[in-house]
């Protein structure tokens, strides 16, 4: 068989992995028939691991041995006030590494979220060459497209713990537009919501026949369906509190128990009006059982969660406004991701845009599929697909079969930077070298000079941010200049070249016009992830 590249969504609740063979899409699924995996990782006590849908039961049986939403943490510092927000959710310990990155202890070993993503990576890995008869090395991997720096790195880093060569990482959105439009020959702007497990993205594009031009992105990468089920495991918790006088809150295990059965019971939700469950649970440190007769109305959960859907449009409004865009201007609206089958979801989500959003399209599936898409095309084997509207039907998910080959050549992303970047200059604040929106791969460049007189040493503090205030940004690293010859202060001019490529990830240059001492340094991710570094604010450049 020819070489194949799959596509991965590795998803923060769930992920899946799919193929294209002979010109059609399928995703690839386990010994059992399910096409969803979860991105569970149950650590057994000889030292095994397993992952995916047979890990999902030990959540509510071993808590503190099953990890979960593990890319909540990833990329991220400790002491992130995301990071600070989740400590209290998880019933496994996570602690700081030294170098103030997140690692979750089972027993006494430490794993970084990444070496999670990667468990999870290479157990699909070895689906797909069970189900295809070969090996599988190479892979297009989706990640959420408000990702910044260093999850991306951590995600491709996971991605190569896994034993596969990352061929590219592609937006979530755009992925799920290839989906929708590669091969249709469609001209149109359209919207892409895509509310997941624990991030939430809205990219908007236009379609050009093969042509996908995002025309701004923004997100939310501590927003998705995680925080409905939380909501329902506070409902749950405050019921047991207020007919027995028991607080839960702090026992792992009732906790987890409940937070699997506020799954269960959103998705109930979705299907019915009012839900009616008889919930048992033990008084914490006694085998004493307590039990209430559990009602919630789709209409009182609605109300509860209304808050969580505002925020996702609101961001939809800030990407708008970055497009320069009004809601009318918009074609189509395609939702992506398990939360938008929640009715609460759609109903604002078609409030908002004035529009139906476009049917007939796996929730689930879309954005593994689209990668597979993309990851066919970079073959030379590879037969260009067609997934379009006219494949969809609501009431079948065989959309994705039959594709035809299309002679026109794969497609072009353009894609861009969702934060702009930059450096920390003299004063606190971070100089905008990269702007947020810019069309990828972009190569800018800003001239900086020494803020003290005979400075031998320069650092260059590297956030990425939409604000000029460094402490609202997030550092990801830092590279210096030494040894530069002294010279009266702003004499010394320091050119910064910022490059990032398709991948969305960031190389940069520092040069002494005078001497053409530079360094180049891609910021590469030691210890799995960047935490912030300190540094003497005197040898800091100015503008």
């Amino acid at each position: 068989m020819s070489e194949l590249v799959v596509g991965i969504d590795l998803g923060t609740s769930n992920s899946v992995i799919s193929v294209v063979l002979e010109g059609e899409a399928i995703v690839i699924p386990d010994e059992a028939g399910n096409r969803i995996h979860p991105s569970v990782v149950y650590f057994r006590e000889d030292g095994q691991t397993v992952v995916g849908n047979q890990a999902w039961r030990f959540r509510a049986e071993h808590p503190q041995r099953t990890v979960y939403s593990a890319k909540r943490l990833i990329g991220r510092p400790f002491d992130s006030p995301e990071i600070k927000m989740l400590m209290g959710s998880f019933p496994f310990a996570v602690i700081p590494a030294e170098d103030n990155t997140p690692r979750i202890q089972i027993d006494n070993q430490l794993h970084p979220p990444e070496g999670i993503g990667a468990r999870v990576l290479h157990y699909l890995k070895s689906l797909a060459e069970q189900y295809l008869g070969q090996a599988v090395d190479k892979a297009v991997i989706t990640v959420p497209a408000n990702f910044d720096e260093a999850q991306r790195r951590a995600t491709k880093r996971a991605g190569e713990l896994a034993g596969l060569e990352v061929m590219r990482l592609v937006n979530e959105p755009t992925a799920a537009a290839l989906a929708y439009g590669y091969g249709a020959r469609k001209r149109e702007r359209v919207a892409i919501y895509d509310f997941g497990g624990g991030t939430f993205d809205v990219t908007l594009l236009e379609l050009r026949d093969n042509v996908f031009e995002v025309l701004s992105t923004a997100g939310n990468t501590y927003l998705g369906g995680d925080d409905f089920d939380n909501r329902l495991v506070a409902l749950m918790m405050n019921a047991f509190e207020r007919q027995h006088q028991v607080d839960l809150s702090a026992d792992h295990y009732s906790r987890q128990r409940l937070r699997v059965l506020a799954e269960h019971l959103k998705c109930e939700l979705s299907h019915n009006e009012v839900i009616r469950q008889r919930i048992v649970e033990y008084v914490p440190g006694t085998m004493t059982e307590i039990e209430i007769d559990f009602q919630l109305s789709r209409q009182e959960f609605n109300e509860r969660c209304r808050d969580i859907v505002d925020q996702s449009l609101q961001t939809c409004q800030e990407a708008l406004q970055t497009a320069g865009l009004q809601r009318a201007e918009l074609e189509h609206l395609v939702l992506v991701g398990g939360s938008t089958r929640i009715p609460l979801v759609q109903q604002r989500t078609r409030e908002f845009f004035n529009r139906e959003p476009v049917l007939g399209i796996n929730p689930d599936e879309v954005v593994s599929i689209g990668a597979a898409v993309f990851g066919a095309s970079l073959t030379d084997q590879g037969r260009a697909p067609q997934v379009g509207a006219a494949n969809f039907d609501p009431n079948d998910d065989s959309w994705m079969e039959g594709l035809e080959e299309d002679g026109g050549g794969g497609p072009l992303l353009i894609d861009v930077t969702p934060h702009a970047l930059g450096v920390a200059t003299v004063g606190g604040v971070m100089d905008i070298i990269i702007e947020r929106n810019g069309q990828l791969p972009l190569e800018r460049s800003r001239y900086f000079s020494t803020s003290r007189d005979n400075q031998t040493r320069v650092v260059l503090p590297v956030y990425s941010g939409n604000s000029r205030r460094i402490e609202e940004n997030q550092q990801l690293g830092m590279i210096e200049l030494t040894d530069i010859p002294p010279g009266p202060r702003e004499e010394v001019q320091i050119e910064v070249t910022f490059e990032v490529d398709t991948n969305g990830m960031l190389s940069i240059r520092a040069t002494d016009m005078r001497t053409g001492l530079n360094q180049f340094v891609r910021l590469s991710i030691t210890g799995d992830s960047v935490g912030q570094e300190s540094y003497d604010t005197s040898d800091l450049l100015m503008t």
